[in-house]
């Protein structure tokens, strides 16, 4: 049964039509990696699955439980869409931390305001927040930060902020990881620890969707691409596939132009 299925979607912003049906599906341990040109559709896409942004049309499946469906008339609760959006973490572009709050604060803020939800969670409040904070150590320590768990975002370079994201977008155990440009706001210097950080996601079968330009990268840690053009998948299979042997012309296009500028 695949982890993610997506059927369909359509989004608008206006009268223009971003989105106009798009449709994949992928499996657990799975990593597929989204190229295409700016307004190509990747983001919106990214940002619909996990809510938010509403698509206009499609349904969405996590393993096999429709959490969207466009063709429901009954309104999602705004409790409804935090659940469904447990499901995924996000990195996104500009890393988004608070600058108020040190490295760990950053993880745990988001699992301890979960917790305060679990039934259980006064009776044992202690025993909760000390796991959190366990959980969010061991994080850190996974993306090489062990050592910075009292720094304020203003202290970090920005490849280590990206690395606090990952971590925090790691800290509410969900089933699928999103990256969106994870690497697009940093020095080129600082592009190789991030990726380094994603690859060792990789090898241990977390499930990625990755919209990315590093198109080496996307090739070596990728088991399926896809390649987007005007708000529809132009082409789909795997890197040899659809990096070292693409059959649609726009996406012959697209990576020419891409090695020209590398």
């Amino acid at each position: 049964m695949s982890i993610l299925k997506v059927e369909n979607i359509y989004k608008r912003f206006g009268k223009i039509e971003v989105l106009k049906g798009v449709s994949f599906e992928m499996n657990k341990g799975e990593v597929l990696s989204i190229l295409g040109s700016s307004g190509s559709g990747k983001t919106t896409l990214l940002r619909c699955i996990n809510f938010l942004e509403k698509a206009d049309g499609g349904v969405i499946s996590v393993d096999g439980d429709v959490i969207f469906d466009a063709s429901d008339k009954s309104k999602m609760t705004a409790a409804d869409i935090r659940r469904s959006q447990l499901n995924f973490g996000m990195v996104f572009q500009s890393f988004n931390l608070f600058p108020q709050y040190n490295v760990l604060e950053n993880v745990t803020l988001a699992p301890k305001l979960l917790a305060k939800e679990d039934p259980n969670y006064h009776a044992n409040k202690k025993a909760i927040l000390a796991e959190i904070d366990e959980h969010a150590k061991e994080l850190l320590a996974r993306v090489g930060l062990s050592e910075k768990l009292d720094s304020y975002p203003c202290q970090l370079s920005g490849g280590q902020q990206q690395r606090v994201s990952i971590a925090r977008a790691l800290a509410l155990k969900p089933k699928i990881l999103f990256f969106d440009e994870p690497t697009s706001a940093l020095d080129p210097e600082l592009t190789g620890e991030i990726l380094k950080v994603i690859r060792s996601l990789a090898q241990q079968n977390i499930t990625m969707v990755i919209v990315t330009h590093e198109i080496g990268f996307a090739k070596n840690v990728s088991d399926r691409i896809i390649f987007m053009d005007n708000g529809v998948i132009a082409e789909q299979g795997t890197p040899a596939e659809v990096i070292d042997n693409p059959k649609n012309e726009r996406t012959k296009a697209f990576l020419n132009l891409i090695s020209q500028k590398e």
